[in-house]
């Protein structure tokens, strides 16, 4: 995994990069502990696979990340075909916009680790993307995209779900929603952020 999984996240965003793919593993493991039956080969597989799809490009990363999953040889060294199925279900279901509740407690536990729910790691990530991608967005155009991505995604009946009771993710959603509602604060945020960026 350290010597050639992670190091693929190199290739990707700043907002998924290494230290993401640690965070999610480390995450992962963490609330893992809740679940006696859980295997943590597997679930550090599945972690650590969880983007590589995003070679492949963002909207369909989650399926492309299964399919890589189950394609990788060198996996069968060690895991039999039924455990590949769950690895490759737990990255397919990890995406915050999937149409389908995740499949496995493997795929809960994926899914609710790559919530990183911290405002400013949010904001930073998504204003990665923006700038990334829609380069010729001026400061005002990265705001007004990053503002609707943020009320879609995190506000009240926005799509993101949470999946482990256990997880601190409810608590810190809760205070991201109430800077969010907070425009000022929220615009203070996010300008500290680009800032910080362009220098």
């Amino acid at each position: 995994m350290e010597r050639e999984i992670v190091p693929r996240y190199d290739g990707f965003d700043a907002g998924h990069g290494r230290d993401h793919v640690q965070t999610v593993i480390s995450q992962a493991l963490n609330l893992a502990r809740y679940y006696p039956e859980v295997d943590n080969c597997l679930l550090l597989v599945a972690a650590a696979y969880h983007d590589l799809g995003l070679a492949y490009g963002r909207k369909e990363h989650h399926i492309h990340s299964a399919r890589i999953i189950r394609e990788d040889e060198r996996l069968r060294q060690w895991f039999s075909e039924q455990e590949i199925v769950t690895i490759a279900d737990a990255a397919e279901d990890h995406r915050a916009s999937s149409d389908h509740a995740p499949r496995t407690i493997y795929s809960r536990i994926v899914a609710e680790a790559d919530r990183i729910i911290d405002g400013e790691t949010i904001v930073r990530r998504a204003l990665q993307y923006g700038l990334k991608h829609e380069p010729g967005l001026d400061r005002e155009g990265q705001y007004r995209r990053l503002m609707e991505h943020m009320r879609e995604k995190y506000d009240y009946g926005g799509y993101l779900q949470l999946w482990i009771p256990q997880s601190d993710n409810a608590k810190q959603l809760e205070a991201f929603r109430q800077t969010l509602a907070d425009e000022k604060a929220f615009r203070r945020l996010f300008d500290t952020i680009f800032d910080s960026l362009h220098t």
